[in-house]
């Protein structure tokens, strides 16, 4: 009947029942079994109990003490769960998956420069590793080095077509360096996916390679596109830099004030942004007098404004997505 015991424990779990001293559990295998299926239940605490008595002899050890760190994982304790994946890797350095597992640990305890060093390890084991390159560069990203985030990116070009997230980091990291291609990952991204915010940053980087029709083109799709109660950017905030743009790439149009004064009216308060404009000298002197007016009646009159967004913002390590451990 030993080869029924799985099912057996499986139909005791389901019922509700207790397997605690469930007689048939003699062996570190047998404590393994039953620690995985509460494990599968979602039940931590009893298969912590199981796992902690595999873990107790070498046959078991190691995959009792990596489930244990998936255990702490899941339930927040990350100190902890790094500690278990620690204690492997102290036993067996190329210990892969206790790599993967200890290097994102790390990233959800701050220690960027921990999980950076681990994931420069995991990389060199299996260098062909979207997922795991994926992070090593997310880290990078957040430590801001950002040179050699689009290097790791870089080899990974199959996944850049495949997965979202990864497109969107090298499209930004290239932004970032400021280099002209970060134009071409955007437009690939949005090729497939849609979000007001991503398209902003995407007109962002035609402004700045002075493509100013497509970026006022982009601009505009946005302003049709933004949620209520945008943060990033605001509406008032899109109409100050279609009006920017318009003032920079056409020196006779007066449709670029109409858009700076939409924005006031919208709740734009950066004085300070309008003052720099004045600064910019394709604008015609004609141009800025009606700037300097309108700096001077927001002084005047203040408007309110536009209401902050109570919910905070995510961070760029959450928006971009992870791997599970």
């Amino acid at each position: 009947m030993k080869r029924f015991f799985p099912l057996i424990i499986g139909y005791c779990l389901l019922s509700g029942s207790s397997c605690v001293g469930f007689s048939g559990a003699t062996s570190a295998e047998e404590y393994y079994t039953i620690g995985m299926a509460y494990f599968e239940l979602g039940k931590y605490g009893e298969a912590e109990t199981w796992l902690n008595k595999a873990r107790l002899a070498d046959k078991t050890k190691v995959a009792s003490e990596y489930n244990l760190g998936r255990i702490a994982f899941e339930t927040k304790r990350y100190t902890e769960a790094a500690r278990y994946f620690d204690t492997i890797l102290a036993r067996d350095p190329d210990n892969v998956m206790a790599l993967k597992a200890a290097a994102y640990t790390r990233i959800k305890t701050g220690d960027l420069s921990a999980a950076e060093a681990l994931y420069n390890r995991v990389l060199a084991l299996v260098p062909e590793s979207a997922d795991d390159g994926y992070n090593y560069a997310l880290v990078l990203y957040a430590m801001e080095k950002y040179d050699q985030a689009e290097m790791v990116l870089s080899k990974y070009q199959f996944a850049l077509l495949e997965n979202k997230d990864v497109l969107l980091l090298f499209a930004r990291t290239r932004r970032i360096l400021h280099k002209p291609e970060a134009a071409d990952s955007y437009a690939q991204w949005l090729e497939a996916n849609n979000d007001p915010a991503v398209r902003y940053e995407y007109a962002l980087v035609l402004e700045e390679a002075e493509f100013y029709a497509r970026a006022l083109e982009e601009y505009r799709k946005v302003l049709t596109e933004l949620p209520p109660n945008s943060k990033e950017p605001t509406k008032s905030s899109l109409h100050y830099t279609i009006g920017r743009l318009l003032l920079i790439a056409d020196a006779e149009s007066e449709e670029g004030i109409t858009e700076l004064e939409t924005a006031v009216t919208e709740g734009f308060t950066d004085t300070e942004a309008l003052e720099a404009l004045l600064e910019e000298e394709k604008l015609s002197e004609a141009h800025k007098d009606a700037i300097r007016r309108i700096i001077e009646n927001m002084k005047t009159h203040p408007t309110p404004a536009e209401p902050a967004e109570t919910e905070p913002a995510d961070t760029e390590l959450e928006e971009a997505g992870t791997v599970e451990v």
